[in-house]
C-alpha cells in the first residue's frame, strides 16, 4: 500500500471532518474534562511523534513490496503467499480505517496514537522473528491493524497541537512531505537491507523507531475523550467478507476455482458481504450509510478511487515481482526502479490541487484517469528483455496519472455531499481505494502465477486495469463539470 498515495485523501477528510468539530477550547472543556500530562507539552514534539509514525508506516510498506522475492526463498513461500504478505495487512487496514475515527474519539488521539505505535512496534519484531510465512502474515494483520489506528489519529494530534489554522496547514504540510519522501526512499532502503543484511532488517528497522515515537508520547497532551457510536458487527462483516473475497481469488488463482477452498471462500464472502448490507440497513449509526452510495457523484468517486487503486497498488506488486524474477535485478536494483515514480506522484499531487482550483476537481480526475490507461497501454510492450531503466520511465504516467487523480477525486467526492457527512465520505473513500489495491493484488497475482507464464499474466493484467479505467473515465466524464 504505497502510502503516499493517500495523504491527501487523508489529509484533506480529517480537516473536514475537524470543522464539523468544537473548535473552542472552552466549549470542548465544558463538554468533557480534559486529562493532559503533568509535563509541559512542545506542539513540535508531538509534530514529531506524529510525523515520525507516518514515516515508519511508509518506509515499512513499500520497503517490504522490494523484498518480497527474499522473503519467498527464505520462506519457501509461493506466489499466493507473497500476494498474502501484502494483502493481510491492505485488508485490515481498509476495513478498521472506516471506524478509526471512532476509536479515536471514544479513547482519545493521543492514546489511540500510542497504542498503535506500540502495536506496529510488536508486530513488526514478529514479522522480523517469523519462523515460517503463515505466521509472518498473521503479524501483518496486526501491523495493518495497527497503522489503520494511527494514520488517523496522527492526524487528529497535529491539530490538537497546533490550534492556529495558518500553523496547523505548515504542519500537516510538513507531515504530507515526510510521508511521501519516506515512500520515495523505502524501496531503496529495502532493497539495500535485503542485499546486505537480510529481508528481516526491515521490520527489525521499526524497532528504535517506534521506542522513539512512545517516547515522545508520554510528553503529549492527552487528548478528550468523546462518546462515538462503534458498529462492532458491521465491522466484523466487512473484514470477513473482504478477507474471504481475497483468500478465494487467491487461492483458486493458485490451484483452480473448482477446489473447495476457492469456491467455499468465495461463498462465505457472499454471505458475509449480504450480512454486512443487512447490518448496515439497520443500525443506527453505520459506519457504511448505504443511502452514501446512492448519490451519483459519490458513486462514481468510490468507482474511481477503487479502480485507480487496483491499477497503481496491483500492478506495482507485479512489477515489483518482475523485476527480480524475470528481470533478474537484484533487491536494490528493483527498488531503483519504482523512485521515480513515487517522486512523480508526490509532485503530481501537488499540481492536482492548482489544476482544481482553476478547471474544477473533474478536470484532473479525468485526465489522470486518461494518464493511467495510457500509461498501462505503454507498458504492453514489457517483456523479459526489458531493461530496468527502460521499465521505470515506461511506470511514469501511470504514476503521475494516479498523483494527479486521487487529491481532486477527495475534493470531488466531499464537494458532492453535506459538510456534516465529509468526515465519513473521506473515510468510505479511503477503504474502497484500499480495497481495490488488495482485491488487485489477488486478482493480478493469481494472473501471473498460472501457467500461462509471468509475462502472458502481467499483460492479461494490464489489459484488465485498462477496461476498469475505461469504465470508469466514460462514467466521470457523464457527471456535471460543477455539483453542488
Amino acid at each position: 500500500m504505497p502510502i503516499a498515495d493517500t495523504t491527501q485523501d487523508v489529509q484533506r477528510a480529517q480537516r473536514a471532518q475537524d470543522t464539523d468539530r468544537p473548535h473552542d477550547r472552552s466549549q470542548t472543556d465544558n463538554a468533557t474534562p480534559r486529562t493532559t500530562s503533568p509535563r509541559t507539552t512542545s506542539p513540535k514534539l508531538t509534530l514529531f511523534a506524529a510525523l515520525l509514525g507516518f514515516v515508519m508506516i511508509a518506509v515499512d510498506t513499500s520497503a517490504v513490496n522490494v523484498g518480497l522475492p527474499a522473503v519467498g526463498r527464505g520462506l519457501g513461500g509461493s506466489t499466493a503467499g507473497l500476494q498474502w504478505i501484502v494483502d493481510a495487512y491492505t485488508l485490515m487496514f481498509a476495513a478498521l480505517l472506516l471506524s478509526a475515527g471512532a476509536f479515536s474519539d471514544r479513547l482519545g488521539a493521543s492514546r489511540l496514537y500510542a497504542g498503535g505505535a506500540a502495536a506496529f512496534t510488536l508486530a513488526s519484531a514478529a514479522c522480523g522473528l517469523a519462523p515460517d510465512l503463515g505466521f509472518l502474515i498473521a503479524a501483518r494483520l496486526v501491523q495493518g491493524s495497527a497503522a489503520a489506528l494511527m494514520l488517523p489519529s496522527s492526524l487528529a494530534l497535529v491539530r490538537q497541537a497546533f490550534p492556529d489554522a495558518k500553523a496547523r496547514a505548515t504542519a500537516i504540510a510538513q507531515w504530507t512531505m515526510a510521508g511521501a519522501a519516506a515512500t520515495a526512499v523505502g524501496p531503496v532502503l529495502g532493497g539495500a537491507l535485503t542485499s546486505s543484511v537480510s529481508w528481516r532488517s526491515i521490520f527489525f528497522l521499526n524497532l528504535p523507531v517506534g521506542l522513539v515515537i512512545l517516547a515522545a508520547m508520554r510528553r503529549t497532551e492527552r487528548s478528550v475523550r468523546r462518546p462515538a457510536p462503534l458498529d462492532l458487527p458491521g465491522q466484523v462483516t466487512a473484514i470477513l467478507g473482504l478477507a474471504t473475497l481475497t483468500y478465494g481469488v487467491i487461492s483458486g488463482g493458485a490451484s483452480g476455482f473448482g477446489r473447495p477452498q476457492s469456491w467455499g471462500s468465495l461463498l462465505v464472502a457472499l454471505v458475509s458481504m449480504s450480512a454486512f448490507v443487512a447490518v448496515e440497513r439497520r443500525t443506527k449509526e453505520p459506519m457504511l450509510p448505504l443511502g452514501l452510495l446512492r448519490d451519483r457523484v459519490v458513486a462514481v468517486c468510490l468507482a474511481v478511487g477503487f479502480v485507480i487503486n487496483a491499477a497503481y497498488q496491483g500492478l506495482i506488486f507485479v512489477f515489483g515481482l518482475f523485476a527480480q524474477d524475470v528481470l533478474g535485478r537484484s533487491a536494490v536494483g528493483a527498488g531503483l526502479v519504482f523512485v521515480p515514480t513515487a517522486v512523480l506522484c508526490t509532485v503530481t499531487n501537488l499540481l492536482s490541487a492548482r489544476a482544481a482550483a482553476r478547471w474544477g476537481a473533474r478536470t484532473p480526475v479525468l485526465v489522470g484517469q486518461l494518464a493511467c490507461a495510457a500509461g498501462l497501454l505503454m507498458l504492453l510492450v514489457v517483456n523479459g528483455h526489458t531493461s530496468a531503466t527502460a521499465l521505470a520511465l515506461l511506470l511514469l504516467p501511470l504514476a503521475g496519472g494516479l498523483g494527479f487523480a486521487v487529491p481532486s477525486l477527495t475534493a470531488m467526492m466531499l464537494g458532492g455531499i453535506a459538510p456534516e457527512r465529509a468526515g465519513l465520505a473521506g473515510g468510505v473513500l479511503n477503504s474502497f481505494r484500499q480495497t481495490g489495491g488488495a482485491l488487485a493484488v489477488a486478482g493480478f497475482g493469481a494472473l501471473v502465477a498460472q501457467h500461462g507464464g509471468f509475462v502472458t499474466g502481467m499483460h492479461l493484467s494490464l489489459l484488465i486495469a485498462v477496461a476498469l479505467l475505461a469504465a470508469t473515465t466514460l462514467a466521470t466524464l457523464a457527471l456535471p463539470k460543477v455539483h453542488r
